[in-house]
């Protein structure tokens, strides 16, 4: 019996060793992909808690933001391995080199410290945890090489530790950052090529006075069974939410809106062929 329980336990161990990093990293691409849906979906007007998108469309969403950071850090730890078996560094190398990561760590300390006044400059809050992270991972370095010359400096690993906390915590905001400048960017190459969305005509009971340049309004002949009335051209369809589509005009403009449409027997979609014959 006591065997039993002991090989039970070693496989719930395991089980529980997979399963946390794995749901640290859904949990870490859900909140990409939302960060850079939530920039994307903004440029038109539209919170992105409003579309009703899944955790699973968020997570497939995620790998956009995250293909340059993920190639950024991986480049860079390639880069420190090479130069760790490279460099052989004396001990005052080493101090001088620590003096100078402590000062560019107190830079940007001192530029987190003086957001209120600097925050909204552009690349903020990129620049700014790139410094920290940067300069608290070649401190920890510093650090252990220190200790590996000098041994009689002592343990000094809850200062790594902290260092490591500081470039971790520092590499995820700039990631953050990235992924909402990546969700930008998608919605600013969309609207410059809205034509590459479905194209829309829309039929509906009542009038929904539209003003967005580009859509064209036609009131439909009464007839028999005929529940329709109006019918909008040129829209263009962004993305499908819960029972809900969300519209735009087919040629940009800032006086633009996007419409919301329930998906309910209110309206009758068609959509339209490419221009591509086969």
């Amino acid at each position: 019996m006591a065997d039993e329980r002991s090989q039970a336990e070693r496989w719930i161990s395991f089980a529980a060793g997979i399963i946390t990093p794995v749901t640290l990293l859904s949990a870490l691409l859900f909140y990409f992909g939302y960060v850079s849906s939530r920039s994307q979906y903004e440029y038109f007007g539209i919170d992105v808690d409003t579309i009703g998108l899944s955790t699973q469309d968020y997570v497939m969403r995620s790998p956009q933001p995250l293909l340059v950071p993920l190639l950024v850090i991986t480049l860079l730890a390639v880069a420190a391995l090479l130069l760790h078996n490279a460099i052989h560094p004396t001990p005052v190398a080493v101090r001088r080199a620590a003096r100078v990561a402590v000062l560019i760590l107190v830079v940007g300390v001192a530029g987190l410290l003086a957001y209120p006044l600097i925050g909204q400059l552009p690349y903020y809050a990129l620049i700014v945890p790139a410094v920290i992270g940067f300069a608290a991972a070649a401190l920890a370095y510093l650090t252990y090489l220190r200790r590996k010359a000098d041994p009689t400096l002592g343990p000094q690993r809850v200062l790594i530790a902290l260092l490591a906390v500081a470039t971790v915590t520092c590499a995820f905001w700039a990631t953050a950052t990235t992924a909402q400048y990546s969700g930008r960017g998608l919605a600013r190459a969309d609207a410059r090529h809205l034509n590459r969305f479905p194209v829309v005509i829309l039929d509906t009971k009542e009038k929904l006075a539209l003003r967005s340049p580009g859509i064209e309004e036609t009131t439909l002949r009464a007839g028999t069974g005929q529940t329709f009335n109006y019918r909008y051209r040129g829209l263009r369809l962004l993305v499908v939410g819960q029972n809900r589509l969300f519209l735009v005009p087919q040629t940009w403009s800032p006086s633009n809106t996007t419409v919301v449409i329930p998906l309910d027997d209110s309206i009758r979609v068609q959509f339209q062929f490419q221009n591509d014959p086969p």
